[in-house]
């Protein structure tokens, strides 16, 4: 396993060599570094090498990353499932939400979110697998979610994400994949402030970037096995 500080600049290498490929926009990818389970330390090593976004998944183990690492200028983001009694301190702390899927949380969050704090950017998950221990809204029903919260003071509404199934090779990724983009596309025509298609991670970002990812999410690959 190489070490963070060369897994980094591999990986931003390869999301260009996809860009290229797939003839999309050079830069048109951005990197989310997923640091759940990992150390702070694995987080200043990759914050040393230019990475800025980190995603975590569990809030008490984020919260405490935040408050230690306020020396940095770090935009987190939270990725995982959202409890109601957990939405205050989620819309305190985090910059991005990429994971509300029900309106009940959308509009916790925005009610929660501090006056002095810029609005709360937030993805929709989408179930992408419709599999029934997984978060995430259909994608039939993720017009009138988007709708809400563009609606709601305190958040931006910048796109969609999706955690599919584990898949075994590139086509069937991208087939998965599309489904998403198509419904990005559609939602970008009435919310002009969707900017964001976050999806992908470390065993398929390349059908991702195929299929129109802006944002991968990218863990193991930069940090190694998690703690």
């Amino acid at each position: 396993m190489k070490n963070i500080a060369e897994n980094i600049p591999t990986l931003t290498q390869k999301i260009r060599e996809y860009e290229d490929f797939y003839k999309r926009s050079s830069g048109s990818v951005s990197l989310l570094a997923v640091s759940k389970k990992q150390s702070q330390d694995k987080i200043r090593q990759a914050a040393a090498v230019g990475i800025r976004s980190f995603g975590e998944n569990y809030l008490q183990e984020a919260l405490h990353k935040i408050k230690s690492l306020t020396d940095m200028d770090l935009s987190w983001h939270f990725l995982g499932s959202i409890q109601a009694n957990k939405t205050r301190k989620i819309a305190e702390y985090f910059d991005w939400v990429q994971s509300v899927d029900r309106e009940t949380i959308a509009y916790r969050l925005s009610r929660q979110r501090p006056e002095s704090s810029p609005p709360l950017n937030v993805c929709v998950q989408i179930n992408l697998s419709n599999e029934e221990n997984k978060s995430g809204v259909e994608v039939e029903h993720a017009t009138k979610l988007c709708s809400l919260i563009a609606s709601l003071p305190n958040l931006q509404l910048r796109g969609l994400m999706a955690i599919p199934a584990p898949l075994p090779d590139l086509e069937s990724q991208r087939t998965c994949f599309r489904r998403l983009k198509l419904a990005f596309t559609s939602l970008k025509k009435s919310h002009s402030s969707i900017d964001t298609l976050s999806m992908g991670m470390s065993n398929d970002f390349e059908a991702a970037v195929a299929e129109g990812s802006t944002m991968v999410r990218l863990g193991s690959a930069i940090f190694g096995p998690r703690i």
